[in-house]
C-alpha cells in the first residue's frame, strides 16, 4: 500500500523508524542503499557527438555531394555558399540541441539545499542531499520541502503545490488515513520535494528520495519521452531522398544520353555535373531556416516565443491543442463573480486582481458585506509594473478585490478597524474569526463554508434591519449557496456581532447576525472564448487538461465553448491505451490529471493520427510537453523546467496567443511550399531544355541551347532572393479558416507533381522555341541564339515566382505588390542578368553577346506565358 493509504505506525514500521527519528550512523549507512537525495541526470550526449549528428540528414549528404561537384567544376562561389549553408545549418542544430538538454538540469533548482530533521534525538540541520528514508522531517512557514514524506503531525499547515499539480490554490494539510485510488492533487497528508509551505507547520516521516520523489518520477518521464520530429523535418527528409536518387540518375543518364549521340565525354561530364547541382536546390536548407527565423519573429509580436525553429511549422498542422486551465485558459486570480445579499444576486463585473469593475446593483448596507470580507483576511494586494499581485491566499485576495471596487481602500479599514484578536480556520471548523477595535466598541466578524456560518447565526440583517434568522431564510441563503457551486463558483457566506471587550473568546462565533455571500472563481481569460471559436472554425480540437476538480474544468469548459465529454485521472486509470484510443476524440475536459495521464492523452492522441500541441507550466507538465508534437510553457508562472522541455513559450500566458502562433505556423508551411515548388519547378525546366536540346541538337547538329556555366549562373541568381522572397510571402485570405494541414500531406504531392511538369515544359517548349527563332544552323548565330535561350530561362523563372505566390488565387486577387520585397530579388536578379549579357567581361566568360531591346521584348514576351499558363491552371481548378 501507499503511504498515504497507511496509518503513520504502518508508515514508520515499513520504513523501519520511530518518532524519534534515526540515528546518524544509520543514517549513513541507507545513505549508502538508497543514494544521495537528488535528481539524478541521463548522460548526455558530448558536443561532438551532437555536431556529428546534425550532418546525418539526406539533405546535408546531398550539398555535400553539390559541393564536391561544384569543387570539380572549379566554382569556388558554389563550393563557399554551399558550405557555408551546411556549416550554419550545424551549428544552429548544435546550440539548439545543447539547450534543450537542460530540461533535467532544472529539476535541482525545486531541491532545497538544507532540510531539518530529528536524528540522535535531536533537532538538526543537514545537507538535503543525505536525507534518507525513515529520517523525521520537521516543516514550517516558508520552507521548501526536500524529500517525499507523510505527515503524522499537523499545525494548521498549507503548502503551495502548483509545481506538481499546476493548481496555485494552497492545499490544506490533514493527516488522516486516504483511499489507495486517491490522485496525486488531493493526497493531504503527503508533503512532495519542491512544495513550499505557505503556513502553519508539521512532522512527516520520509518515504522517498531523490529519483524515488514525485519529481523524481517527472524526471525519469522527462528522460524517455523523447520530442517527435516535426511535420517540416520529416517532409525534407523525404524530400532529400527523393533528390538523392534523382540527382544520380540525372547525372548517369544524362552523361550516357549525351556520350550515346556522338557528345565528346569531357563536355558531358562538365554538363552532367552542372545539371546535378543545378537539380539540387542548395538554397532550401538557408531559405527554409531563414523563413522559420522570420516566422519566429512575427510571433514574438504576438506574444509566442519559440524556442526550436522547426517547431513554427508543426502549429501549421497542429489539430489538438491540449491546454492546462489556470493561467491559459483563465487569470489563475480569483474573482468574486457574484454576491448574494438580502435575497438579491448581485453580479460583479471585472477579473483577476485588477480592482476595475462594478456592481450591477449596490443595496442599501452592501459595504458591509464587502467590509467584513477585506477585515476577515490576511492576504495582500499590490501593483508592480502595470499587474495586480497577490500575496496570500487566492480566496482572500479576491475578497479584497471585491471590496476595492466598491471604493474602499484595504490598508485604510485596517487602521480604522484594527484586529485584536482571531480564531483561526482549520478544517475542522471550516471558518475563520477575527475581532477588531471600531469607534463603538468591538466587532467579531466571521467567513466560512456557507452551512457552518450560518450554524453559528441566529439573527440576520434584512432590508436595514436586523431580524430573526427563521428557517425559511435559513433555506434560502443555502439554495442560493448552492445555485453558486453548481456554476463551479466557490462560496463563502459572512457574518458578524458586536460584543463589549470583555467578553470571552470561546463565546465569538455564537449569536452571530448572517449578513450574505461572495462567490468566486478563477474566471476565464474574456478573450480566449473567440479564440476557441477561431479553432473550431480552422478545424482544431480543444481539450482542457487540469489538475482542478471536474465541477469547476466543465464549468469553465462549459462558459468558453469547449464541447465534448468529461474525465477524470481515475477514470483514466481504469482504461488501457487500446480503450483510451477508442474514446480520446469524443472528450473535451480531463479534469484531477496527474503527469502520466497527460502522456496517456498525447500518445492515444497521435496514434489517431493527430498532430498535438500541449500547454503547461510545472514541472508536472514537463513530460507531456516534450511527449507532445509542439509543447507550450507559460513564460510568466512558468517554472523553468518546463520552459527547457517546450517548444515555445507564451510570454502572456495567454491561450489566445497560440491561435496566432497557429496562424503563424499555417503561413510558414504554406511559403515552404511555395517556395519548394519554385526551386523544382523552375530546375525542372533547365533539366527538360538540356535533355531534349541535347536530343534535338544530335539529329540537327546543334551544340546545347544553354552552357554549363550558364546553368550554373541560372541556379546562383534564381534559386536565391527569389525563393527567399517567396518564403516571406503574406498569409493568404482565410487561411485561419481552412483545416488543419495533413501530416501525411507531402510536399511533392503528386497534384504539386503534375504542376511542376506542366510549368517545365512550358520553359522547355519557350526557351527552345527561342533558340530555334535565331537560326543557330548557322555558326555565327549560335552565341546569339544560346544567348536569348540562357535570357529566356533567367526570366520564366523570375515569372514563376509571381506565379507560385498562391497555389490556389490568382496573383491580382492576392495582391499584385503586396510582397514588395519579391519585386526587389527579382529586379536584383534580372539587373544581374543584364551584366552578364551587357559586359564584356562577362561575355567572354559566359560565351553570350549584347542582345537588342527587341530581343529582350521577345525573350520578356515568351517568359511571360508561364504566369499566363498558370493563372489558367488555378482559374480551371478553382471551378
Amino acid at each position: 500500500m501507499r503511504p498515504y493509504a497507511q496509518s503513520p505506525e504502518h508508515v514508520f514500521r515499513d520504513v523501519k523508524s520511530s518518532p524519534q527519528g534515526l540515528t546518524g550512523a544509520e543514517a549513513q549507512r541507507r545513505l549508502q542503499t538508497y543514494g544521495p537525495n537528488r535528481v539524478e541526470e541521463a548522460p548526455r550526449p558530448g558536443f561532438f557527438r551532437i555536431l556529428l549528428k546534425q550532418f546525418a540528414s539526406p539533405l546535408v549528404w546531398i550539398l555535400l555531394v553539390a559541393v564536391a561537384l561544384s569543387a570539380l567544376l572549379k566554382e569556388w562561389v558554389d563550393v563557399g555558399v554551399i558550405g557555408g549553408i551546411v556549416l550554419a545549418n550545424a551549428i544552429i542544430g548544435t546550440s539548439t540541441e545543447l539547450r534543450a538538454e537542460e530540461a533535467i538540469a532544472h529539476l535541482k533548482k525545486f531541491l532545497a539545499p538544507h532540510a531539518k530533521v530529528i536524528r540522535d534525538g535531536r533537532e538538526q540541520e543537514i545537507s538535503a542531499e543525505q536525507l534518507v528514508p525513515g529520517d523525521i522531517l520537521l516543516l514550517a512557514t516558508g520552507d521548501k520541502v526536500t524529500a517525499d514524506a507523510r505527515l503524522f503531525e499537523v499545525v494548521n499547515m498549507h503548502t503551495q503545490e502548483a509545481v506538481l499539480t499546476g493548481e496555485s490554490v494552497p492545499v490544506r494539510k490533514d493527516p488522516k488515513l486516504l483511499p489507495e485510488d486517491t490522485p496525486l492533487a488531493e493526497r493531504k497528508n503527503m508533503s512532495f520535494t519542491g512544495t513550499i509551505i505557505t503556513a502553519g507547520h508539521a512532522k512527516a516521516i520520509v518515504f522517498a528520495t531523490g529519483m524515488n520523489t514525485e519529481i523524481g518520477h517527472i524526471a525519469k518521464l522527462i528522460q524517455k519521452a523523447e520530442p517527435p520530429p516535426t511535420p517540416l523535418q520529416l517532409q525534407l527528409q523525404n524530400l532529400a531522398k527523393v533528390l538523392t536518387i534523382a540527382v544520380i540518375v540525372i547525372a548517369v543518364a544524362i552523361f550516357g544520353l549525351g556520350i550515346g549521340v556522338g557528345r565528346s565525354w569531357f563536355e558531358m561530364f562538365k554538363i552532367a555535373i552542372a545539371l546535378a547541382v543545378a537539380v539540387i536546390p542548395e538554397g532550401l536548407p538557408a531559405v527554409v531556416t531563414i523563413a522559420l527565423a522570420i516566422g519566429v519573429r512575427r510571433m514574438t509580436r504576438k506574444n509566442a516565443l519559440v524556442r526550436h525553429l522547426p517547431s513554427v511549422e508543426t502549429l501549421g498542422a497542429c489539430t489538438v491543442i491540449c491546454s492546462d486551465k489556470t493561467g491559459t485558459l483563465t487569470h489563475n486570480e480569483m474573482t468574486v463573480r457574484a454576491l448574494w445579499f438580502q435575497g438579491q444576486n448581485i453580479n460583479v463585473t471585472g477579473s483577476g486582481y485588477d480592482p476595475e469593475g462594478s456592481f450591477t446593483d449596490k443595496p442599501k448596507d452592501i459595504d458591509l458585506l464587502l467590509r467584513i470580507g477585506a477585515l476577515n483576511n490576511d492576504a495582500k494586494i499590490h501593483q508592480e509594473n502595470d499587474r495586480w499581485i497577490a500575496l496570500g491566499d487566492p480566496t482572500e485576495a479576491a475578497l479584497i478585490v471585491s471590496a476595492q471596487k466598491a471604493g474602499m481602500d484595504p490598508g485604510e479599514l485596517n487602521e480604522r478597524y484594527p484586529r485584536i484578536g482571531e480564531i483561526e480556520f482549520t478544517s475542522e471548523s471550516k471558518c475563520m474569526t477575527t475581532a477588531h477595535r471600531t469607534p463603538k466598541g468591538t466587532t467579531i466578524t466571521l467567513k466560512g463554508a456557507p452551512e457552518v456560518v450560518l450554524d453559528k447565526c441566529t439573527r440576520a440583517l434584512w432590508h436595514g434591519r436586523v431580524v430573526r434568522l427563521t428557517p425559511a431564510l435559513r433555506k434560502q441563503a443555502l439554495a442560493a449557496a448552492e445555485s453558486f457551486a453548481e456554476k463551479a463558483l466557490r462560496v463563502l457566506g459572512f457574518a458578524y456581532k458586536s460584543v463589549t471587550a470583555e467578553q470571552q473568546q470561546a463565546k465569538w462565533e455564537h449569536d452571530l447576525i448572517f449578513i450574505g455571500l461572495q462567490a468566486m472563481i478563477d474566471p476565464p481569460r474574456p478573450e480566449v472564448g473567440d479564440a476557441i471559436k477561431q479553432c473550431e472554425t480552422a478545424g482544431i480540437k480543444v481539450i482542457m487538461v487540469t489538475g482542478d476538480h471536474l465541477t469547476t474544468a466543465k464549468a469553465i469548459a462549459k462558459e468558453l465553448g469547449i464541447t465534448g465529454n468529461a474525465m477524470t485521472g481515475k477514470e483514466l486509470d481504469h482504461l488501457n491505451h487500446t480503450r483510451l484510443e477508442g474514446v480520446v476524440e469524443e472528450i473535451g475536459v480531463f479534469a484531477r490529471v496527474e503527469p502520466r495521464h497527460k502522456i496517456a492523452i498525447v500518445d492515444a492522441l497521435k496514434a489517431k493520427g493527430h498532430v498535438v500541441a500541449m500547454t503547461g507550466d510545472g514541472v508536472n507538465d514537463a513530460p507531456a510537453l516534450r511527449k507532445a508534437d509542439i509543447g507550450i510553457s507559460m513564460g510568466i508562472t512558468g517554472t523553468d523546467v518546463a520552459k527547457e522541455a517546450s517548444e515555445m513559450v507564451l510570454a502572456d500566458d495567454n491561450f489566445a496567443s497560440i491561435v496566432g502562433a497557429v496562424e503563424e505556423g499555417r503561413v510558414i508551411f504554406d511559403n515552404i511550399k511555395k517556395f519548394v515548388e519554385y526551386l523544382l519547378s523552375s530546375n525542372l525546366g533547365e533539366l527538360l531544355v538540356v535533355v531534349v536540346g541535347m536530343i534535338l541538337g544530335a539529329f540537327l547538329g546543334l551544340p546545347l541551347p544553354v552552357l554549363a556555366l550558364q546553368l550554373l549562373w541560372i541556379n546562383l541568381i534564381t534559386d536565391g532572393l527569389p525563393a527567399l522572397s517567396l518564403g516571406i510571402e503574406p498569409p493568404e485570405p482565410k487561411i485561419m479558416s481552412r483545416k488543419p494541414l495533413k501530416v501525411e500531406e507531402k510536399i511533392l504531392s503528386k497534384k504539386r507533381g503534375l504542376r511542376m511538369f506542366l510549368i517545365g515544359a512550358v520553359m522547355l517548349i519557350g526557351t527552345i522555341g527561342v533558340f530555334f527563332s535565331a537560326e543557330p544552323q548557322t555558326t555565327e548565330n549560335i552565341p546569339h541564339a544560346q544567348t536569348l535561350a540562357f535570357t529566356t530561362l533567367v526570366l520564366f523563372q523570375m515569372f514563376n515566382a509571381l506565379n507560385l505566390r498562391s497555389e490556389k488565387l490568382s496573383l491580382f486577387k492576392i495582391g499584385l505588390f503586396s510582397n514588395p520585397k519579391l519585386w526587389g530579388a527579382i529586379a536584383i536578379s534580372v539587373v544581374m542578368q543584364i551584366v552578364v549579357v551587357h559586359t564584356p567581361f562577362m561575355n567572354l566568360l559566359f560565351d553570350t553577346i549584347p542582345l537588342t531591346l527587341v530581343d529582350w521584348l521577345i525573350c520578356t514576351a515568351i517568359a511571360a506565358s508561364v504566369l499566363v499558363i498558370g493563372e489558367l491552371l488555378k482559374l480551371f481548378a478553382s471551378r
